[in-house]
């Protein structure tokens, strides 16, 4: 199958957005997305760690997925994260993804449960398998203790011809490398965490599933264009500006933090769902420091 076009660029992991009563405010995520892709964004991931997906009970993640379809109408597209307890429910979640009209999944290994390649691989074998949809893995060991190396995303590549991108988390720049001397272009390879954008497009990553873009859709996607078209010299000076807010996203209470960023700047609410509870004391008035700072010296695009 050929290979879609919408793993390049910058692809918003959203942050899913609750009323004072704890529900999903369906209303303000729609509008929220259409922001994001009126920004220049290709798509929208939502269901991912930053969505607080844990938290969603199936039905939440089933509505949400279809607000966004139908509130993006073809403009764009929705691409979930696919992440469960269980395999069986993880494979019913990635067919109705596809039956609402989700475009592409995102592949996550299973919840809490994390042991060898043999079961790791038989979850993730088994979402993949579940559809025909574009597939991307997300490798993100710090979270979610399994480690998909290089030659084990080879292996599913060779098995799964819908496998077409890997969104990698390790904190480790090389493994852009080492996958690509593995695969070649088999695979679309893009950045997982903020704080290494730069890094992994100058190591041939094309796509950048982003969390600060919540708050900064703009300058996210300026950010990416420079570093892609001209590496990271050009990209210098509005990375320099936007890395002490892209480090938020990179610590136990990212979303918690790039929810408050939302709120500070006028994007969105700083409500989360329990066990989170929104940051206080020290941490709060550190990251005060920082977003005030970068509201204050944000760049002219």
């Amino acid at each position: 199958m050929s290979k879609a076009t919408f793993w390049r660029g910058v692809l918003p992991a959203v942050t899913t957005p609750f009323t004072a009563d704890g529900k999903v405010d369906h209303a303000f995520l729609a509008s929220h997305a259409l922001q994001m892709i009126d920004a220049g964004c290709k798509g929208i991931v939502p269901l991912g760690s930053l969505g607080e997906a844990a938290t969603l009970s199936f039905e939440e993640k089933t509505d949400i997925l279809r607000t966004l379809v139908k509130a993006l109408d073809g403009r764009a597209p929705v691409i979930p994260g696919i992440a469960s307890l269980s395999t069986d429910e993880a494979v019913r979640l990635a067919k109705e993804a596809k039956a609402i009209g989700c475009a592409g999944l995102m592949v996550l290994p299973p919840y809490v449960y994390s042991t060898d390649w043999r079961e790791m691989s038989a979850h993730v074998k088994a979402v993949i398998a579940a559809t025909d949809l574009p597939c991307m893995l997300y490798n993100n060991p710090v979270a979610y203790k399994t480690d998909f190396a290089p030659a084990q995303i080879a292996e599913l590549a060779a098995q799964f011809p819908n496998l077409q991108a890997v969104k990698e988390s390790s904190g480790d720049v090389r493994r852009f490398a080492a996958i690509r001397a593995l695969l070649g272009d088999r695979l679309d390879l893009l950045v997982g965490m903020d704080d290494a954008l730069v890094e992994g497009v100058s190591m041939g990553a094309v796509g950048w599933i982003a969390g600060l873009v919540n708050a900064y859709p703009k300058e996210s996607v300026k950010l990416f264009e420079l570093a892609r078209d001209g590496g990271p010299r050009a990209a210098e000076s509005l990375y320099a500006w936007f890395l002490p807010l892209l480090r938020l996203d990179t610590v136990p209470t990212f979303v918690q933090l790039i929810k408050l960023v939302q709120a500070k700047t006028g994007m969105g609410s700083e409500t989360v769902r329990a066990p989170r509870l929104t940051v206080t004391g020290a941490e709060r008035e550190a990251a005060l420091a920082v977003i005030d700072h970068a509201i204050a010296t944000k760049p002219e695009l």
